[in-house]
């Protein structure tokens, strides 16, 4: 995930191609996220209340999303600034605003995904017990 290309840069991807490795990105995050979800509602009918469940599921599946979001926004906002004096005082640390805006991205996915997750359990489960009743 790097800085869009300047118009006219002969070496830069097409559109289509940085936008898949994008999705694919954020989109396998939020599948594990899902199926994270999934998995942790499964598991709560044995334990206790299931509605109060879904709603920490989806409220902590927020967190995440809200860190990830506002992680990614403050990586464009100083990662080149952070990126110079990284060079300025010859640290090494190898931290570049593109592995910073993944990284963030990533976690954003994964929340994204539980808040799906979440959402489709429960209203699957809210459903059919409607439909048993």
């Amino acid at each position: 995930m790097s800085a869009p290309p300047e118009p006219g840069d002969a070496d830069a991807r097409p559109a289509l191609e940085r936008a898949a490795v994008r999705f694919r990105l954020v989109g396998t995050a939020a599948l594990v996220g899902a199926l994270v979800a999934a998995v942790w509602l499964a598991a709560q009918p044995v334990v206790g209340d299931f509605a109060g469940s879904v709603e920490t599921t989806f409220a902590l599946g927020s967190l995440a999303f809200g860190f990830g979001l506002l992680g990614w926004s403050g990586a464009v906002a100083v990662g080149r600034g952070i990126e110079s004096m990284q060079t300025h005082l010859d640290t090494d640390t190898d931290w570049t605003e593109a592995d910073a805006r993944r990284a963030m991205a990533r976690i954003l996915g994964f929340g994204l995904g539980v808040m799906l997750g979440a959402t489709a359990v429960g209203s699957a489960v809210s459903v059919f017990v409607a439909a048993a009743s």
